[in-house]
This record gives C-alpha cells, structure tokens and sequence, in this order.
C-alpha cells in the first residue's frame, strides 16, 4: 500500500461513512474530480479497516495495468486471492476506461469473499455498486474584498483554509495565517473550489510570494501557476483526463468551458449541443462525466469544472481548427440574453423573489456575457446589464451593475444607447454622487430625444425625482415624477413599472400634498412588490406626520421584510432611518443612534443627513453618540429588528 500522502483534514466523517458502506457493500466505488482526495480517503479508509496492522488487504493502482481482455486483468490482479477474505482496493479507475467496469465484474464473479473499494472519476456500472462522490473540503465565506483585512477566526474554522495553511507553513515555516492575509488565502481557496490537490500546489508556490501574489496569478493563468508541480489536480490531471476521455467526451469538456459557472443539462444541451454533439448526445455524455465534475452545492443536477480543468479544456477550444470556440460562446451569450430577459420578465409579474433568485445563480455566466471584450461586443453586454436593472438597482448590487454599464459604454461607439446611459445616471445619480451623473443624465435625454425612446425620458424625470427627493426638495421631486408618469408607457418593456413611479410621487407628495396619498398609491398591490414596499414607506412618512407612530412602524416594518428578501440596502437604509426617527420621538435616544449606524453605508452619499440625527445630536453627547452609532454599525441589522 502506498505511503498517505497527506493528512486528511476534515475527512474524518467520510471515511466514517465509507467504512459503514464497506461493512454491507461488496463493491463501494469513490467517485469525484482528479485531487479530490478519494485516494486518501482509500488508504485511511483500508488502513483503519485493518486495524492498523497491515491486515488482509491487496492495493491495485489501475496505472500500472496493460490494456487487455477483461478476464486477462482479473487473472493479473487476482492472483492469490483464492480463499481469502480480502478488501482489494483499485485505485484510478477512470484509467481503464469502459474496461474497467467489466473487471471489476469479472473479479467479484470469481472471489466471492473479495469486496472491493475502487476509485475513479467516472461510475463502473457494475450490478451491486455503491457509489459514494467525495467532495472538496468545506470552504471559507467569499470576502467581498480579498485585499482588505479579515478575522482570522472568521476563515481559520474552514477545512480548506486549514489544509492550505498547514501546507504553506510546510513550504514556508515563516508562513502564517493572519488578518492581513486571511481575504487572499480564502479567496485562493475558493478559486481552488476547495480541491485538497490544488491546494496543496498553490500552497507549495506560496514559497516566495503571499497569499495575495498567488492569487494574481492563479487567477492570470491557472495552468502556468499550478503546471508542473507534485501531486494532483495540476495541469497533468487536466490533460490525462481529457486524453483518457472517448472523443465525444473530449469535445464536450472543450465546450463546457466556456461556462464561467455552473450549468444543468438543458444549459449544456442549449450551449454545448451542436454541431458533431447533438443536444441529446451532450445531456447524455455529461450523465457519463458527471462524476468527475464538481456538484453546485444546493442546486441538484447543476454541476462546474474544476478550475484547472477548465482552464486546460478553454485552451484546447481556443486552439480547434474545426472552429467549435466561437460558436459555442456565441451560443453562451444568446442564452444569458435570454436568461437575463426571462429574469426581467419574471419581475414585471411580480415574480420577484424568483426573478432576483434566477440571476443571482446565473451571474457568474452574466457576468461573463457582460465582458464588452466578447465577441458581442459592448452592445451585447449593455443589452443584458439593462434587462439586469433590477438586480443593479432593487437587489443592492449597484457597484457591480455601475461596473458593468461603465466599461461597455466605454467601448460603445457613439450614439451610445439611451436605455443604457439612463441606468448607469441612475445608479450613479440616486446610489452615489448625483453630480456625477450629470453628464450621463444631459447625454441620455440627447439621445433619447433623438430616438423618440419616450420611456427613458420618463426614467430620467424619474432619476431627477429620486435625487431631489434625497436633497429633501419635495416639490420639485413631485413635479419631475408627474412628468415620469406622464411621459412612461402603461406597460414599460424595461425598467420599473409604474407601481414604482407612483410610489416616488407618494413619497414626495407625503410632504407637500398628504392628502393626495391617503391610501397611498399602489400601497396594497400585489403586482409589484418592490414598488409596494416603497409605497409602504411613503404611508409610514404620512402615518408619523399625522401623529401615527404605531401605524408608521407597521408600514415600515412589512416594508423591510419585502426589502430584506430582495437585498434592497437603499430601502433598508431609509425604511430603518425613519425608524430612528420614531424611536427619537418617543425618547429612545441610544437606539435610535444604533438603527443609523447599522444603515449609514446603504444611504445615498448626496442625500441630506438623516432627520432623526439632528434630534441626536441635541439629546445625546457627542461621546455617547459616537458610541451608540459605532455599536450599530457593528451590529447585523435584523438583530437591532427582532420583530423581523
């Protein structure tokens, strides 16, 4: 039996499991991707089968077999086995190809005291076979950036972080895991997907530059940073995998890398069927390749490549004479066109959460279709960054959806789309600095003028709405958003509907106009419930200002649980600041210092300061105010909420 390699960290409960199976199970085969660690899991697995002590266990590593009939290997491998009640483990499997299942059928045949623990990338299809899918080492949560300075703690409990640190220190006794670079080494593990093999490449190349260096580079070319060295799931894997694949096969790994994400069949059968590989004969061979794929956690049937394997898979397509590449990326980018319309479509429903839900777990492929370097062109990625509207604007990703539209207009020739101009001022004009936004506000009613697109001269009166309602100037806010209504069509094909419009003009005309918005406009409809949460608060603002403090919490309060559901953190922000408005009304001072702190990096940075800080700084000390706010700014949000 071959020397372990390596420590199993966080593998304890696995090999558990496999020795559970082994006690009932004849035939228990570990599947996964190439340094997964289903060989480790193989030797600890046997070695506590056996006590320790060397017991009667044969090892097989399939390598090391010359291709022949079925009945020759099992002659080869069982010589000796006659009588005896002995685990034979076959490590490598997938190396036989299809002959290895009718070996391992032909040896249980024979020996019927023989079990066997195989292990391999694919299944054997054997009658009696247990298949048991070893999966990466749990990962650390995403730091949202890898360079800023992150809690040791919040990273260390991680089994990855720890296989990876114990690895690196091995390489670099000076190594050590620290708040400066615990965002790089979980960002490093993440990109690795957790693959005990990689990890331990990257961490050897850690030897002579950080964690945050490693990173660079992996993510620059994965293949030139993992190439090369000891061990598995380097760039050796990723070319065996693909040479001991049928053609089909092949053809397809080179296709599937054009995903940037994870995929289910009918994206494979979509994208990657064409041509040589019909979308019938793609759903079956990825059945086929499945083991050796990665398992999307929480989506049944969705599945990614492994990093290395991707990156070796792209090169190949990108080097095919037969032209496979640029079909199989266009076809990636008229589905995420689709994808990203039907997500736009679900919202207008009032599908809402399915809607945010959709793009969220196809936003590694949009973001990808949104690159303006594609072959779509800026064109194509402002297409899908604009039908993302909702996402940008309502779901609390505006700094990426700002991304987005500012480096394909930057590449759009001029005229640049109107649609697109407006909703970059938008997030610009009501997320951040609205002075920015000028020049993008003047160039989009030029061309939209021009265009005759009446619909963006309806978002941008709304925009100019939005940032004159935040510099607390509520009649000019209600004259723009009359003009929105007026000009937005009944049913917009983009953008916000009028329920949101309405419930703009609802807030500005709670200040000038009560009355106009005693049932508040749109406050109880179903249609859209983003709009309606916003609707909610515009009757918190009239139900405070009519001496209403309980009903304005109740408006405010079913208003935060549509807006936490979506991830609205402007919604959030105001809906809570008007709840520290309330509790300073009735004296709860401190609490309400905390609810604006919890918010203070969600609100507009042009808007006027919040209303309720000006009866804070009169009622508390600077001191106890500073104190209250950094508390709250430390405090999850829905924990200073309990009633959420």
């Amino acid at each position: 039996m071959p020397a372990e390699l390596s420590s199993l960290v966080g593998r304890a409960a696995e090999v558990a499991r496999v020795l559970a199976l082994l006690a009932t199970e004849r035939l228990v085969t570990l599947t996964g991707p190439a340094g997964v660690g289903k060989t480790r899991i193989a030797v600890r697995a046997a070695r506590e089968l056996c006590g320790g002590q060397g017991g009667d266990i044969v090892w097989a590593g399939t390598s090391r077999l010359r291709p022949g009939r079925p009945a020759a290997l099992a002659d080869e491998l069982g010589a000796g086995l006659d009588g005896r009640a002995a685990l034979l483990v076959l490590d490598g499997c997938e190396q036989l190809g299809d002959l290895a299942g009718e070996l391992v059928g032909e040896l249980l045949a024979r020996w019927p005291g023989v079990r066997i623990l195989a292990t391999s990338q694919r299944t054997l299809d054997v009658a009696g076979e247990t298949r048991f899918a070893v999966g990466p080492l749990a990962l650390p949560a995403a730091p949202e950036d890898p360079a800023a300075p992150r809690a040791v703690a919040e990273v260390a409990l991680s089994a990855a972080v720890r296989l990876y640190t114990e690895r690196a220190r091995g390489a670099d006794p000076r190594f050590e895991l620290t708040e400066h670079n615990a965002g790089a080494v979980a960002a490093l593990c993440r990109a690795l997907d957790g693959i005990p093999g990689a990890l331990e490449l990257a961490a050897v190349r850690t030897r002579g530059h950080g964690p945050a260096e490693a990173l660079r580079r992996l993510t620059a070319d994965p293949l030139e940073f993992l190439v090369g060295g000891p061990g598995p799931a380097g760039g050796a894997d990723a070319l065996r995998l693909c040479r001991l694949a049928a053609p089909g096969e092949r053809l397809l790994w080179e296709r599937l890398s054009v995903f940037a994400g994870s995929f289910d069949e009918a994206a494979v059968a979509e994208v990657c069927g064409f041509g040589a590989l019909g979308p019938r004969t793609a759903v079956q061979t990825l059945r086929r390749l499945a083991p050796a794929l990665l398992a999307e956690p929480g989506y049944a049937g969705r599945y990614r490549l492994p990093l290395t394997v991707r990156a070796y898979a792209a090169r190949r397509l990108a080097r095919d004479p037969l032209g496979d590449g640029p079909t199989a990326v266009r076809r990636h980018h008229e589905r995420c066109r689709v994808t990203a319309e039907r997500a736009a479509q679900l919202w207008r429903s009032g599908a809402q959460l399915e809607a945010r839900a959709l793009a969220l777990r196809e936003l590694p492929e949009l973001r990808l279709a949104m690159d303006p370097r594609s072959p779509a062109g800026a064109a194509g990625a402002l297409e899908i960054a604009v039908s993302l509207w909702f996402l940008w604007s309502a779901c609390g990703l505006v700094e990426e959806g700002r991304g987005h539209l500012e480096r394909a207009l930057a590449l759009h020739p001029e005229p640049r789309p109107a649609r697109a101009l407006w909703l970059a001022a938008w997030l610009v004009a009501s997320f951040g600095q609205a002075e920015a936004a000028d020049p993008l506000l003047v160039e989009a009613w030029t061309t939209a003028v021009q265009e005759g697109e009446d619909t963006v001269l309806a978002y941008l009166a709304h925009v100019r709405g939005t940032v004159a309602l935040w510099r607390d100037r509520p009649e000019e806010a209600g004259d723009e958003y009359l003009e929105a209504l007026e000009l937005l069509p009944a049913q917009p094909e983009y953008g916000p509907g009028r329920r949101a419009l309405e419930a703009g003009l609802a807030m500005a005309l709670a200040y000038t106009d009560p009355a106009a918005v005693a049932f508040g406009p749109g406050a109880s409809d179903g249609s859209d419930p983003w709009a309606r949460s916003w609707a909610g608060y515009a009757q918190a603002l009239l139900q405070r200002r009519e001496g209403r403090p309980a009903l304005a919490r109740t408006w405010l309060l079913r208003s935060l649980e549509t807006q936490f559901a979506l991830g609205d953190r402007l919604g959030q922000a105001l809906s809570v600041e008007l709840l520290a408005q309330l509790e300073a009304d009735l004296g709860r001072y401190e609490l309400a210092a905390r609810l604006l702190g919890a918010v203070s990096g969600h609100r507009p940075a042009s808007a006027c300061p919040p209303r309720a800080e000006r009866l804070l700084r009169l009622r508390l000390t600077p001191e106890d105010l500073h104190t209250a706010y950094t508390e709250g700014a430390r405090t999850p949000l829905r924990e200073l909420l309990p009633e959420l």
